[in-house]
């Protein structure tokens, strides 16, 4: 055994809790908050994107106001947390609990890690698949959170579909298959295959087949669980939820040097409150 790579011979400090997974942060680590004794407002050294003051969720929490269901109070299913960021915010919005699910195994440590130096005491994180999960459990929340793990399902619309069935709003952000910005960007268009017809619950739909490639090699990949995913439409996203009954809709899209995203929320037109 090496003793070395395997104990540590200094006081415990939060950081090294974080250099667990050193060089594979993809967020940006707020300062320590006061329930760490002696470390308070304290910066540690993480990854760069601000996943924990993310406007995607303030704007969530917004639209969903504006309809009368707030977040404080929730009962909310989060999909693919990665890191904790998103989870971490609707902890600060006052939600009652957040079940996350995450099927990648150093993301799941990852947001133990952060349930531990941020005291999310409202959260609880669940190792395994979110389809899975959907597919077998009885349990219903009133909102779900998936931002950024469309794109990654092998079948998005089955995703849409129980989300649909468990929430009574949902939450999405997502890039999708948009044909006028690879025609601007055909470069961009090489890692896709020909679109393929698919009907998924009385659905018609085609899908866009992705294939990661090169990107599977890092050890902070966060992409799905297969080699390839399935991208969709926009319009596709939001008839399937029309179809499966979340007709409310507020959403806009935004385009990158990558891809076109989309944000939106959809809801029962009557939830219960």
């Amino acid at each position: 055994m090496d003793l070395d790579s395997t104990y540590l011979r200094t006081a415990p400090d939060p950081q090294h809790a974080i250099d667990l997974f050193k060089g594979e942060w993809s967020s940006q680590l707020p300062p320590l908050p006061a329930s760490q004794p002696g470390q308070a407002g304290r910066v540690v050294s993480s990854g760069t994107t601000p996943l924990f003051a993310d406007p995607r969720i303030d704007w969530a929490a917004d639209r969903l106001g504006e309809w009368g269901f707030p977040l404080a109070g929730r009962r909310i299913l989060e999909l693919g947390p990665l890191e904790a960021g998103h989870t971490a915010m609707l902890c600060q919005k006052g939600a009652a609990e957040v079940v996350a699910i995450e099927a990648n195994k150093r993301s799941y440590l990852k947001c133990l890690v952060v349930k531990e130096l941020y005291q999310l005491n409202q959260a609880r994180f669940l190792l395994g698949e979110s389809i899975e999960y959907l597919r077998e459990t009885k349990e219903v929340f009133d909102v779900g959170i998936a931002s950024g793990i469309l794109y990654h399902m092998a079948n998005p619309v089955e995703l849409l579909a129980l989300l649909a069935q468990r929430c009574r709003a949902v939450f999405l952000w997502t890039v999708f298959y948009d044909p006028a910005f690879y025609e601007r960007f055909p470069e961009k268009k090489a890692t896709f295959s020909p679109p393929e017809p698919v009907n998924f619950g009385g659905f018609q739909h085609q899908v866009h087949r992705h294939h990661y490639g090169e990107a599977l090699d890092w050890n902070g990949f966060c992409g799905g669980a297969q080699p390839y995913c399935h991208w969709l439409e926009r319009d596709d996203i939001l008839g399937a939820l029309a179809h499966f009954g979340l007709k409310r809709q507020a959403y806009f899209t935004t385009e990158n040097v990558h891809a076109t995203a989309l944000q939106a929320v959809a809801m029962r037109e009557e939830p219960r409150t």
